[in-house]
């Protein structure tokens, strides 16, 4: 399998608007989470055991290895597809998990969070995803705390696009400015936490919570028009690991 057509597919697959077309799917309503695995056969993942989001508690003591990423200023486009703001990433960023090198696709915004940690939920979450070769997924969630203006939120967009619109980023931007200084995490086997909400998922939270402005939450969650949290799922028998 060549590496690039690869990316190209799991960015469609790990968009918000990756559906098949016809199926509608919200956050509220009749199509709205509790039916979401009814609306498809492509959906059925919807209702499996492994789901994200969760609350992540009862952690089981692990040697979990350093989280080792190499972010070039790659975030190249804002996109708001009507249930999230994205932004797509070039290639040549990476996470190295597990012996394997997961490349940075793209990252995008929940209001409020979707995950909690010891019940606490955040008024903002971000979602970096990554692909392997293979298309396995791994997923690094950070939290948000209500705060000062965030710089790199700042640099991304002056006001985000309209529903369905898309618009550069003027300046160069990397992520790995938006993270904390220390990168420990929580880790858990888990799913998107959209449709088709596809299983296998690698999820890495990371403990320490970063700030944004009131005003920026706020915008994005005006943009997005509604909360675009799915409910916590069922841990069931999976550990959380830290």
């Amino acid at each position: 399998m060549k590496f690039a057509p690869s990316l190209a597919t799991l960015f469609f697959c790990t968009h918000a608007l990756a559906v098949t077309p016809g199926t509608n799917w919200e956050y509220s309503g009749e199509t709205g989470p509790e039916n979401w695995a009814k609306l498809t056969p492509e959906f059925n993942a919807c209702s499996g055991k492994n789901q994200s989001p969760v609350n992540l508690d009862g952690f089981v003591e692990a040697e979990l290895e350093p989280l080792m990423v190499s972010y070039a200023a790659g975030a190249s486009e804002v996109v708001n597809s009507g249930h999230t703001v994205q932004v797509a990433y070039k290639p040549g960023s990476t996470l190295t998990l597990d012996g394997k090198t997961f490349q940075l696709i793209q990252f995008h915004f929940h209001m409020p969070s979707e995950n909690q940690i010891k019940g606490q939920s955040y008024p903002l979450e971000g979602h970096l995803v990554h692909a392997d070769e293979a298309g396995n997924l791994a997923v690094v969630a950070l939290m948000f705390k209500e705060g000062e203006q965030n710089p790199v939120l700042a640099k991304l967009w002056d006001s985000l696009p309209a529903e369905g619109d898309t618009q550069p980023i003027p300046t160069a931007v990397n992520i790995r400015d938006m993270l904390p200084a220390d990168l420990d995490y929580y880790r858990f086997s888990g799913s998107l936490t959209t449709p088709p909400c596809s299983e296998g998922v690698r999820w890495l939270v990371l403990k320490q919570p970063v700030v944004a402005s009131s005003a920026q939450i706020q915008a994005l969650t005006d943009a997005v028009g509604e909360a675009n949290n799915r409910p916590l799922q069922p841990v069931n028998a999976r550990v959380i690991l830290q």
